[in-house]
Protein backbone atom coordinates (compact mmCIF):
# COMPACT_ATOMS: atom_id res chain seq x y z
CA UNK A 1 0.00 0.00 0.00
CA UNK A 2 1.26 3.70 -0.35
CA UNK A 3 0.80 5.93 2.55
CA UNK A 4 1.47 10.03 3.20
CA UNK A 5 2.69 10.55 7.02
CA UNK A 6 3.18 14.08 7.36
CA UNK A 7 4.72 15.01 10.33
CA UNK A 8 7.89 13.51 10.94
CA UNK A 9 8.13 13.73 14.97
CA UNK A 10 8.45 10.63 16.92
CA UNK A 11 5.26 9.18 16.48
CA UNK A 12 5.41 9.95 12.45
CA UNK A 13 8.45 9.18 11.93
CA UNK A 14 8.07 6.03 14.04
CA UNK A 15 5.08 5.05 12.32
CA UNK A 16 6.42 5.99 8.76
CA UNK A 17 9.47 3.68 9.02
CA UNK A 18 7.14 0.97 11.01
CA UNK A 19 5.16 1.09 7.50
CA UNK A 20 8.28 1.43 5.51
CA UNK A 21 9.76 -1.90 6.79
CA UNK A 22 6.63 -3.64 6.46
CA UNK A 23 6.85 -3.25 2.48
CA UNK A 24 4.77 -0.59 1.77
CA UNK A 25 5.97 2.45 0.10
CA UNK A 26 5.67 5.83 2.49
CA UNK A 27 6.36 9.71 2.10
CA UNK A 28 7.44 11.10 4.83
CA UNK A 29 6.74 15.22 5.16
CA UNK A 30 8.01 17.11 7.73
CA UNK A 31 9.15 21.61 7.40
CA UNK A 32 12.16 20.43 9.13
CA UNK A 33 15.16 19.50 6.71
CA UNK A 34 16.78 18.03 9.80
CA UNK A 35 14.03 15.55 10.05
CA UNK A 36 13.79 15.30 6.26
CA UNK A 37 17.50 14.11 6.37
CA UNK A 38 17.17 11.95 9.30
CA UNK A 39 14.70 9.61 8.42
CA UNK A 40 15.69 9.48 4.27
CA UNK A 41 17.38 5.97 5.28
CA UNK A 42 14.95 4.46 7.34
CA UNK A 43 11.64 6.06 5.33
CA UNK A 44 10.51 5.24 1.60
CA UNK A 45 10.88 8.65 0.41
CA UNK A 46 11.25 12.04 2.44
CA UNK A 47 10.20 15.44 1.24
CA UNK A 48 10.71 18.85 2.85
CA UNK A 49 7.52 20.88 2.61
CA UNK A 50 4.78 23.07 3.61
CA UNK A 51 1.67 20.71 3.99
CA UNK A 52 -0.61 23.81 4.15
CA UNK A 53 0.05 25.09 0.98
CA UNK A 54 -2.51 23.60 -1.56
CA UNK A 55 -0.25 23.93 -4.37
CA UNK A 56 2.19 22.30 -3.09
CA UNK A 57 0.15 19.74 -1.88
CA UNK A 58 -2.02 19.13 -4.84
CA UNK A 59 1.37 18.42 -6.46
CA UNK A 60 1.99 15.02 -4.24
CA UNK A 61 0.40 11.80 -5.95
CA UNK A 62 -2.42 11.65 -4.04
CA UNK A 63 -5.10 9.42 -6.53
CA UNK A 64 -2.14 6.91 -5.53
CA UNK A 65 -2.25 6.63 -2.05
CA UNK A 66 -3.94 4.50 -0.19
CA UNK A 67 -3.83 6.56 3.17
CA UNK A 68 -3.09 9.85 4.23
CA UNK A 69 -1.84 10.29 8.17
CA UNK A 70 -1.45 13.81 9.33
CA UNK A 71 0.90 13.30 12.83
CA UNK A 72 1.96 16.87 13.14
CA UNK A 73 1.77 17.01 17.17
CA UNK A 74 3.34 20.34 17.65
CA UNK A 75 0.75 23.03 16.15
CA UNK A 76 -2.54 22.38 16.21
CA UNK A 77 -3.56 25.52 13.64
CA UNK A 78 -1.13 23.44 10.88
CA UNK A 79 -2.56 20.65 11.77
CA UNK A 80 -6.16 21.52 10.79
CA UNK A 81 -4.88 22.97 7.87
CA UNK A 82 -3.72 20.39 6.99
CA UNK A 83 -6.38 18.04 7.42
CA UNK A 84 -8.45 20.05 5.75
CA UNK A 85 -6.25 20.37 3.00
CA UNK A 86 -6.08 16.73 2.33
CA UNK A 87 -9.80 16.54 2.75
CA UNK A 88 -11.20 18.94 0.49
CA UNK A 89 -8.48 17.25 -2.45
CA UNK A 90 -10.92 14.03 -1.25
CA UNK A 91 -7.92 11.65 -0.14
CA UNK A 92 -8.96 8.08 0.07
CA UNK A 93 -8.54 7.43 3.57
CA UNK A 94 -7.48 10.33 6.10
CA UNK A 95 -6.11 9.80 9.35
CA UNK A 96 -5.15 12.57 11.76
CA UNK A 97 -3.25 13.16 15.34
CA UNK A 98 -5.37 14.74 17.88
CA UNK A 99 -3.57 16.79 20.64
CA UNK A 100 -6.70 17.48 23.18
CA UNK A 101 -10.09 17.41 23.14
CA UNK A 102 -11.04 20.64 21.45
CA UNK A 103 -8.26 19.57 18.55
CA UNK A 104 -10.08 16.19 18.68
CA UNK A 105 -13.48 17.79 18.20
CA UNK A 106 -12.56 20.17 14.98
CA UNK A 107 -10.87 17.05 13.63
CA UNK A 108 -14.87 15.54 13.34
CA UNK A 109 -15.59 18.42 12.16
CA UNK A 110 -13.58 18.02 9.22
CA UNK A 111 -14.81 14.72 8.57
CA UNK A 112 -11.71 12.67 9.27
CA UNK A 113 -12.06 8.89 9.05
CA UNK A 114 -9.83 8.00 12.43
CA UNK A 115 -8.06 9.76 15.27
CA UNK A 116 -4.79 8.52 16.23
CA UNK A 117 -4.03 9.72 19.91
CA UNK A 118 0.01 8.97 20.34
CA UNK A 119 -0.26 9.19 24.17
CA UNK A 120 -2.33 6.12 24.06
CA UNK A 121 -1.71 4.17 21.26
CA UNK A 122 1.56 3.55 20.12
CA UNK A 123 3.28 3.80 16.39
CA UNK A 124 3.33 0.20 16.53
CA UNK A 125 0.36 -0.68 17.17
CA UNK A 126 -0.96 1.82 14.43
CA UNK A 127 1.57 0.16 11.86
CA UNK A 128 -0.20 -3.06 12.38
CA UNK A 129 -4.13 -1.84 12.60
CA UNK A 130 -2.83 0.25 9.35
CA UNK A 131 -0.88 -2.75 7.89
CA UNK A 132 -3.51 -5.70 8.63
CA UNK A 133 -6.82 -5.65 7.38
CA UNK A 134 -9.02 -6.13 10.32
CA UNK A 135 -6.44 -5.76 13.30
CA UNK A 136 -8.69 -3.45 15.82
CA UNK A 137 -5.70 -3.53 18.67
CA UNK A 138 -2.64 -5.67 18.81
CA UNK A 139 0.49 -5.95 21.68
CA UNK A 140 3.62 -6.51 19.86
CA UNK A 141 5.74 -9.01 22.40
CA UNK A 142 9.26 -9.35 19.99
CA UNK A 143 9.95 -8.76 16.45
CA UNK A 144 8.19 -11.78 15.63
CA UNK A 145 4.95 -12.77 18.33
CA UNK A 146 2.15 -10.39 18.84
CA UNK A 147 -1.16 -10.73 20.49
CA UNK A 148 -3.99 -9.07 18.26
CA UNK A 149 -7.36 -7.91 18.80
CA UNK A 150 -8.92 -8.89 15.42
CA UNK A 151 -12.37 -8.74 13.44
CA UNK A 152 -14.26 -12.06 13.30
CA UNK A 153 -13.87 -13.09 9.24
CA UNK A 154 -17.39 -13.92 8.13
CA UNK A 155 -16.40 -17.22 7.32
CA UNK A 156 -16.16 -18.29 10.43
CA UNK A 157 -19.51 -16.74 12.00
CA UNK A 158 -21.81 -19.59 13.73
CA UNK A 159 -18.74 -22.14 14.07
CA UNK A 160 -17.07 -22.72 17.27
CA UNK A 161 -13.48 -22.46 17.72
CA UNK A 162 -12.85 -25.69 17.67
CA UNK A 163 -14.74 -26.13 14.37
CA UNK A 164 -12.44 -23.10 12.96
CA UNK A 165 -9.46 -24.93 12.79
CA UNK A 166 -7.77 -21.74 13.60
CA UNK A 167 -4.75 -23.40 15.96
CA UNK A 168 -4.52 -26.15 13.07
CA UNK A 169 -4.58 -24.20 9.98
CA UNK A 170 -2.52 -21.31 11.11
CA UNK A 171 -1.05 -22.19 14.30
CA UNK A 172 -2.81 -19.68 16.33
CA UNK A 173 -4.09 -19.80 20.36
CA UNK A 174 -7.26 -17.79 20.38
CA UNK A 175 -7.17 -16.32 24.17
CA UNK A 176 -10.51 -14.72 24.61
CA UNK A 177 -13.74 -14.13 22.59
CA UNK A 178 -15.17 -9.90 22.81
CA UNK A 179 -19.12 -9.68 22.08
CA UNK A 180 -20.47 -6.46 20.86
CA UNK A 181 -23.38 -6.00 22.36
CA UNK A 182 -26.28 -3.03 22.00
CA UNK A 183 -28.04 -1.15 25.24
CA UNK A 184 -29.84 1.75 25.71
CA UNK A 185 -29.33 4.63 28.12
CA UNK A 186 -31.76 6.31 30.40
CA UNK A 187 -32.33 8.47 27.99
CA UNK A 188 -33.46 6.02 25.11
CA UNK A 189 -30.39 6.54 23.49
CA UNK A 190 -28.37 2.88 22.25
CA UNK A 191 -25.00 2.33 22.69
CA UNK A 192 -22.97 -0.27 21.98
CA UNK A 193 -21.18 -2.04 24.91
CA UNK A 194 -18.06 -4.61 24.62
CA UNK A 195 -17.98 -7.62 26.95
CA UNK A 196 -14.87 -10.05 27.34
CA UNK A 197 -15.79 -13.66 27.87
CA UNK A 198 -13.16 -14.59 29.76
CA UNK A 199 -10.87 -17.89 28.64
CA UNK A 200 -12.11 -19.09 25.41
CA UNK A 201 -12.82 -22.73 24.85
CA UNK A 202 -13.13 -25.04 22.53
CA UNK A 203 -17.03 -24.47 22.23
CA UNK A 204 -17.26 -20.79 22.15
CA UNK A 205 -18.97 -19.90 19.20
CA UNK A 206 -18.12 -16.78 16.81
CA UNK A 207 -20.25 -13.91 15.53
CA UNK A 208 -19.08 -12.57 12.84
CA UNK A 209 -20.05 -8.96 14.54
CA UNK A 210 -17.29 -9.92 17.68
CA UNK A 211 -14.00 -10.29 18.15
CA UNK A 212 -11.23 -12.37 19.04
CA UNK A 213 -8.21 -12.09 20.93
CA UNK A 214 -5.60 -14.25 19.15
CA UNK A 215 -1.61 -15.10 20.16
CA UNK A 216 0.95 -16.26 17.46
CA UNK A 217 4.07 -15.26 15.22
CA UNK A 218 3.43 -12.30 12.85
CA UNK A 219 3.24 -14.38 9.91
CA UNK A 220 0.90 -16.53 10.67
CA UNK A 221 -1.07 -13.91 12.01
CA UNK A 222 -0.52 -11.97 8.55
CA UNK A 223 -1.96 -15.27 6.57
CA UNK A 224 -4.73 -15.77 8.66
CA UNK A 225 -6.07 -12.60 8.09
CA UNK A 226 -5.64 -12.31 4.44
CA UNK A 227 -7.46 -15.91 4.07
Amino acid sequence: MKYIVVGLGSFGASLAAKLTEAGNEVIGIDTNMDRVDHYKEHISHTICMDATDEFTVAGLPLKDTDMVVVAIGEDKGASVMATALFKNLQVKRLISRSIDQLHEKVLHAIGVDEIVHPEEESAERWAKKLCLKGVVDSFELNDDFSIVEVSVPVKLHGKTIKDSNIREQYNLLVLTTIANTQERTIVGKVKFVTEVKGVANPNSVLNKDDLIVVYGANKDIKKFLKD
